[in-house]
């Protein structure tokens, strides 16, 4: 399946502002967390044509469980190595534009090209979640990307 992800910045950036506008909205309602999550991972999965995979994956002490997501079938634990728990260890959002030259990227689907995952940060301040999302194709992910689902993320704190 061919995705088109050739959308220039300015037409990235204006979805992103009515997604995050539609997220808000919606967010005020949720009655918990984990209903945000799930809403995030919907709307954005199917509205962002190349976001291959879409979901969460909760802290869990040295570990991370997958939470509401949208796609194939995830891995359920997270252990050891992977992107996701880059992310968590040094606290930033991390863009890998070919997960294959990841150092212990963990495949859960052979599908996936590249990769964005961004830390959600609790009232505490510490991370308690990841924003994994997935691409089939190699270098999806930008600097805007990053910019506004960091801001998406920031609705469930």
């Amino acid at each position: 399946m061919f995705t088109d992800i050739s959308m220039n910045k300015g037409k990235k950036e204006g979805r992103y502002m009515r997604l995050y506008s539609q997220i808000a909205g919606l967010l005020e309602k949720s009655p918990d967390q984990i209903a945000g999550m799930a809403t995030i991972a919907a709307i954005l999965h199917n509205k962002m044509e190349y976001f291959f995979w879409c979901g969460f994956y909760r802290v869990d002490g040295h570990r991370l469980i997958v939470g509401p997501y949208q796609g194939p079938v995830a891995c359920q634990v997270l252990e050891g190595r992977g992107v996701c728990l880059a992310a968590v260890e040094q606290q930033k959002t991390i863009i890998v534009p070919d997960v294959h030259l990841f150092p212990g990227h963990i495949a859960c689907d052979s599908r996936s090209q590249s990769e964005i995952v961004v830390p959600i940060h609790g009232k505490k301040g510490n991370i308690i979640a990841v924003l994994d999302v997935d691409s089939s194709a190699l270098n999806s992910f930008d600097e805007t990307d990053a910019f506004y689902l960091e801001k998406i993320v920031a609705l469930l704190a």
